[in-house]
C-alpha cells in the first residue's frame, strides 16, 4: 500500500482567515504579507493563533500519517515561514515542501535543509496566485525547461529527493526524466472528476478511462526508474483505485483528511484515510 503524505496546508487556510496579523491583531495583514522569514523573526501569524497546523501535523504523524507535506506559497496565503521553520523541531517522519520553481523558494529550501536537515523532499508545483489550491501539473517540457533542470540539480545537490507535480501525460513524464528528478506525482485531479461524475459506478467508461491514464503514467514513470507518486482531490470514496495501482508509492492528501477532521479530529481522520486506502476499488 502506498505512503500517506498528509497536506497540511488548509489547516493554516483556516487559521489565516483569522489570524493573519497575529492574535490580538485588529486588521488583516495585506495580501502577501509575509510571516517570519527563514531564520528570522516577527511578521504574518508569529504570535500564535488557532488552528496550529504545526500541532495538526503532529496529530496527523499519531494518526499514522508517514509523511507531512506542506506548500509554502510565494504569496504566504495560508503556511508561513516560521510555521516550516517550527515543523522542522516536530516532524519525525517525512516533509515534503511542495514549492514554485524560483530562486527564493530554492533558496530557501537549501538553507533550511542545510540547517536542520529538513525538508527531506520538494516537489516543484505550478503557482497562480487566484488559485485557491494548485490546479494542473507543472509543464517540465516548455519554454521554462531550463530553469527547472537548474531547479532540480540545486536541490538534489544539497540533498533532497525531487518530485515534479505533473499531469498523467508521455510528453511531460518525458520531459521529467530529462530534467533530473527522482519521483513524478500524477495530478489526480480528472480522474477524481470523473468519479463524481459516475458517482462512483465502474461501469462508466470515461471513469475507467481516467483511472487507465492514471495508470499508464505510473508505469510509465517507474520504467523510467522514478518513483510514482499521485495526489489532487483524493478522498476517502476515490483513493482505493489509485492506492491500488501497481507501485504507486505515495499519496498526498489534504482537503478531504482536514474537513473531516473538523468532525472527528484529525488523528482519526488520518486513521480512516489509511484504512480506505487499504480498501482498494
Amino acid at each position: 500500500m502506498p505512503l500517506l503524505g498528509m497536506n497540511i496546508d488548509h489547516v493554516a487556510t483556516l487559521r489565516q482567515a483569522r489570524w493573519r496579523s497575529g492574535p490580538g491583531g485588529s486588521t488583516p495583514s495585506a495580501p502577501g504579507q509575509r510571516g517570519a522569514a527563514i531564520g528570522g523573526t516577527g511578521g504574518g501569524a508569529s504570535g500564535g493563533g488557532e488552528p496550529d497546523p504545526v500541532r495538526a501535523a503532529h496529530e496527523a504523524e499519531l494518526g499514522g500519517a508517514h509523511i507531512i507535506t506542506v506548500h509554502l506559497r510565494e504569496d504566504r496565503r495560508h503556511l508561513q515561514d516560521h510555521d516550516l521553520e517550527r515543523l522542522t523541531g516536530v516532524v519525525r517522519t517525512r516533509l515534503n515542501l511542495e514549492m514554485a520553481v524560483t530562486d527564493e523558494m530554492v533558496r530557501l529550501a537549501l538553507v533550511l535543509r542545510g540547517r536542520t536537515g529538513m525538508p527531506h523532499m520538494a516537489t516543484l508545483v505550478p503557482e497562480g496566485r487566484h488559485e485557491v489550491t494548485t490546479e494542473g501539473g507543472l509543464d517540465v517540457t516548455g519554454e521554462g525547461a531550463d530553469r527547472i533542470r537548474s531547479a532540480v540539480k540545486r536541490l538534489a545537490d544539497g540533498g533532497l529527493t525531487v518530485s515534479a507535480f505533473i499531469d498523467a501525460d508521455e510528453a511531460q513524464i518525458d520531459g521529467a526524466v530529462r530534467a533530473g528528478f527522482h519521483c513524478c506525482e500524477i495530478h489526480t485531479g480528472p480522474y477524481a472528476r470523473a468519479f463524481a461524475l459516475a458517482g462512483g459506478d465502474w461501469r462508466d467508461a470515461a471513469l475507467g478511462g481516467q483511472l487507465e491514464r492514471v495508470a499508464t503514467a505510473g508505469r510509465r514513470i517507474q520504467s523510467a526508474n522514478m518513483r510514482f507518486h499521485a495526489g489532487h482531490a483524493l478522498n476517502y470514496f476515490n483513493v482505493g483505485a489509485i492506492a491500488d495501482l501497481d507501485g504507486a508509492a505515495e499519496l498526498h492528501i489534504g482537503h478531504a483528511i482536514v474537513s473531516r477532521a473538523i468532525y472527528t479530529g484529525m488523528r482519526s481522520a488520518v486513521e480512516q484515510m489509511i484504512s480506505a486506502m487499504g480498501r482498494g476499488r
